[in-house]
């Protein structure tokens, strides 16, 4: 058995220790390596797809994920109801979703469930007999079963819909006294059990999607494979952003050659969000459409066509995959902006909140309102006041404390980067596989600290999640800052393909810029700098290039325009830059060019 996370000694040298009773909940999968060795790919989209059960259940029933480590999972309940209760909604969920997988590639999970002592640290790591117990019961647990302890038997009887089976005492390791073990029987959670009434699952705390399988429009059987295969692409890719819930493909494709009413699926699935979309080939061209549809209203959010010529239906399927996955979760993201300004709640009160601090945040940005990012900050602070778990308002509270620093809206800049660093490792102790945790740590290195830990995380990112475009455009404008100019055209070129709509495109055009002032080519130096503009007019970085452009080539009225806009927006952003406190640049040769230029603006700090 391996050392789970919360495994090991309570005691730990200067960290506050809080001792209470818990029911703790651990997880892992039966046969993990086989099913690897098998299908690596299947695998990884299955364990991500579990996952999300996992966390949608647990959240529901008032509990905490404590680490899904490998293919492990750890988590804290307030109550041995809550435990047990996620337990068999977790494994009744994952046995329908499994009915259509051939036995041998099924991915089952043992669950073993107890209550008793755990040590917590102030991070919410969790420590001692408790948390061992609860993995060994898990060992003693059957692939696809539920293994009790005695006390959570004696907590929870007459309150949960099931029922146990006296496995007796069990001697485990490194547990002094025996485990008397129950086993929850199978019918507790069966898919096939009888229910009383149709199931009404919760809506995730946060945004959730099912993507239905695509029409084959030609009549042509060979389409079916095609169209098949993109859809398996596109659920598997949105599973890597951790901050969706992703409906997995063997529940999603139950709906397979059936005539449905959206909304209704949506319901049935506990979704926000429902994708649909048609595939025709005629000859060597073929048309694929996708919508996005709000379960709730059934208005349409984003629709767009593709077209393209079928050469090799493997390149085509990733091209069209990373184009509808790069442009809809930035569609998503922007609907839920929308639906808050018309007070809409969808989620926890924290989470909503959380939204709400995301949109100060945005409006502060596109707005050039210093004011907006302490409103940010304040609703995120709260939000984490609600939830200290709730991943996004730490994700808006580093974002607020870095864009004040950049934009030079603070007089304390050591304390804004120590808050936007703060909130950023929380970031990743919450959410350590989600790209955005390395994204948001490496771009507050890249800016204000270890340049090249902050480009390496940022690349991490990347890697992570090749399809999140946000990481694309932040990762385009950091290779231009380090003088890999082709690097950042390529980055900027592909983020443009996957979401020219996004709310983020100006980073791309920012990044072209830059290589162009780098190149010392004035045209494309004017071009890109006026296109990043247009697209925020608010960023003082751009404006820098643009009286960078102006004093290049002699321009006093453009240049007076800029400044001016400049010195509206961020009056103390071009001091900063002499100073050294802000380096656009991170080669000292281009810090150079840079300021010998702003001098011929007529600029001196």
């Amino acid at each position: 058995m391996r050392q789970r996370p919360g495994e090991g000694p309570a005691s730990v040298s200067g960290t506050e220790l809080k001792q209470r009773l818990a029911a703790i909940l651990a997880a892992d999968v039966a046969g993990y390596s086989r099913l690897m060795a098998a299908d690596e790919r299947a695998t990884v989209a299955a364990l991500d797809a579990a996952r999300a059960v996992f966390r949608n259940q647990i959240e529901t029933n008032q509990g905490r994920v404590i680490d899904m480590a490998g293919d492990s999972v750890l988590a804290v309940f307030e109550t041995a109801t809550g435990a047990v209760s996620a337990a068999l909604a977790i494994q009744q969920q994952l046995n329908a979703s499994g009915n259509s997988v051939f036995e041998e590639r099924r991915m089952r999970f043992r669950i073993g469930v107890h209550l008793g002592d755990v040590i917590e640290k102030s991070d919410g790591t969790i420590y001692g007999d408790g948390v061992n117990i609860a993995a060994r019961l898990e060992g003693l647990a059957e692939p696809g079963g539920i293994t009790v302890s005695e006390s959570i038997r004696t907590a929870v009887k007459g309150k949960v819909g099931a029922s146990f089976e006296d496995s007796g005492e069990q001697t485990v390791k490194n547990i002094a006294e025996p485990v008397r073990a129950y086993r929850i029987r199978s019918e507790s959670f069966s898919s096939s059990a009888p229910k009383k009434t149709p199931p009404e699952l919760a809506l995730p705390d946060r945004p959730s999607i099912a993507v239905l399988p695509f029409t084959n429009m030609s009549g042509d059987p060979e389409q079916e494979y095609f169209a098949d295969g993109m859809v398996e692409d596109i659920i598997t890719e949105l599973s890597r952003f951790q901050r969706l819930f992703v409906i997995a493909r063997n529940t999603s494709f139950t709906y397979k050659g059936r005539s449905v009413d959206v909304k209704k699926v949506a319901r049935e699935l506990g979704v926000h969000f429902v994708l649909e979309g048609s595939v025709r080939k005629s000859g060597s061209k073929v048309r694929i459409t996708a919508q996005l549809i709000d379960g709730e209203t059934g208005r349409h959010v984003w629709a767009e066509r593709y077209e393209d010529v079928l050469t090799d239906v493997f390149d085509l399927q990733e091209r069209i995959t990373r184009q509808v996955v790069g442009s809809m979760v930035g569609e998503i993201e922007s609907e839920e902006m929308r639906l808050l300004t018309r007070g809409q709640r969808r989620y926890s009160e924290a989470d909503d909140i959380a939204w709400r601090a995301a949109k100060s945040f945005w409006d502060a940005l596109f707005n050039g309102e210093p004011a907006l990012t302490l409103e940010a900050i304040r609703l995120a602070e709260q939000a984490i006041g609600k939830n200290r778990n709730c991943d996004h308002a730490w994700y808006v509270l580093s974002l607020s404390h870095t864009m004040r620093v950049f934009f030079a809206w603070t007089q304390d800049r050591r304390g804004s980067i120590d808050a936007a660093r703060r909130a950023a490792e929380m970031l990743m102790t919450l959410a350590p596989g989600d790209s955005r945790s390395y994204l948001q740590r490496g771009t507050i290195e890249a800016l204000f600290g270890d340049f090249a830990r902050g480009a390496a995380d940022q690349r991490r990112a990347h890697e992570i999640n090749p399809n999140d475009t946000r990481g694309l455009f932040y990762l385009s404008w950091t290779e231009a800052a380090d003088g890999n100019i082709e690097r950042a055209k390529e980055l900027a070129a592909q983020a443009l393909r996957m979401s020219p709509k996004d709310r983020a495109v100006g980073i791309a055009y920012l990044a072209y810029a830059m290589a162009a002032f780098i190149e010392q080519d004035l045209n494309g130096l004017r071009e890109f700098a006026e296109r990043a503009i247009q697209s925020g007019p608010n960023a003082p970085i751009r404006r820098v290039l643009m009286i960078v452009y102006a004093a290049e080539v002699g321009d006093a009225p453009l240049l007076r325009t800029h400044l001016d806009k400049l010195q509206s927006i961020a009056p103390d952003f071009i001091p900063s830059v002499f100073r050294g406190d802000l380096r656009p640049f991170h080669r000292t040769e281009h810090m150079k060019m840079l300021l010998e230029s702003l001098r011929k603006a007529g600029l001196a700090g």
